[in-house]
């Protein structure tokens, strides 16, 4: 062994030396792309602040479009509030100057709603034209029945918003000799809607004070003699025209024979047209 060992091939040598070592693995760098991950991750982060952009530029244009109604609503409230006033406005100064003139004159209609409504203790009666036809039919017949008539506005006041109140008096003096004048006075409710229209027209609170029914005169103060005013205010229309006649008695009939002629007109029109 000891002569062996110095005289080995070098090459020998080398290439037993290169088999005993293990084989070793080739490593190669790793290289990571941190440029792609960047580029990924900004691009969702983009995505992200346009979402959130869109959702914010969306919820603004929700409560700019939810605003813009709200104003529309309000301004529409307001111009509707400004308009009931005005109307009612109208309505108060209408009546206070038509009344005094009912007798001579037509009212203003403008005020009026088309489907008014009228009532009275005994009678309701709905319609423009029915409430233009109570008003003329007191004209005609006040002045046939009546030297003189009039009525007086004692007070316009307002209850509540919706509502205008007018205590008048009426007078008159008949015609006929053997009447003294008589007067009753009356309350007239009048119903404004949310527009300031007056859609219903109702009269109440009628105290009256007429001349008692006159028997042969057996003076000259018999003929003036005129019964106290009811204590209670009523309608007595109904009783009162059982017991005498008078030119307020006739007054009320022929205003309520005009429209109860004009309702059978009426009646007979659309029977007509019915059957044609």
């Amino acid at each position: 062994m000891a002569y062996l060992l110095p005289n080995l091939s070098p090459s020998l040598l080398i290439s037993s030396s290169s088999k005993s070592k293990p084989n070793s693995i080739p490593t190669k760098p790793i290289n990571f792309n941190l440029s792609s991950s960047s580029s990924s991750s900004s691009s969702t982060s983009t995505t992200l602040t346009n979402l959130q952009s869109s959702t914010l530029q969306d919820a603004q244009v929700n409560l700019q479009t939810a605003g813009a109604h709200d104003n529309q609503q309000q301004n529409q409230q307001q111009q509707q509030r400004d308009d009931f006033y005005v109307n009612l406005g109208l309505a108060v100064r209408t009546l206070r100057e038509d009344l005094p003139l009912l007798f001579s004159k037509d009212l203003n209609y403008d005020i009026y709603r088309d489907d008014i409504t009228f009532l009275d203790p005994l009678n309701t009666f709905t319609g423009i034209e029915n409430y233009k036809l109570i008003f003329w039919a007191l004209r005609f017949h006040g002045r046939i029945l009546f030297r003189e008539i009039s009525l007086e506005v004692f007070r316009v006041w307002q209850p509540s918003e919706n509502v205008i109140l007018i205590r008048w008096n009426l007078r008159g003096v008949p015609r006929v000799p053997w009447e003294a004048k008589g007067e009753f006075q009356g309350t007239s409710r009048y119903k404004l809607d949310r527009n300031g229209k007056i859609y219903e027209h109702k009269v109440d609170n009628l105290a009256f004070n007429f001349p008692q029914p006159l028997k042969p005169a057996a003076s000259v103060l018999d003929l003036v003699t005129a019964c106290p005013a009811s204590p209670n205010p009523t309608f007595l229309w109904g009783s009162a025209a059982d017991v005498y006649s008078s030119s307020w008695v006739e007054f009320y009939r022929a205003v309520r024979e005009t429209l109860d002629r004009q309702e059978h007109n009426l009646l007979a029109q659309d029977g007509l047209v019915t059957c044609s």
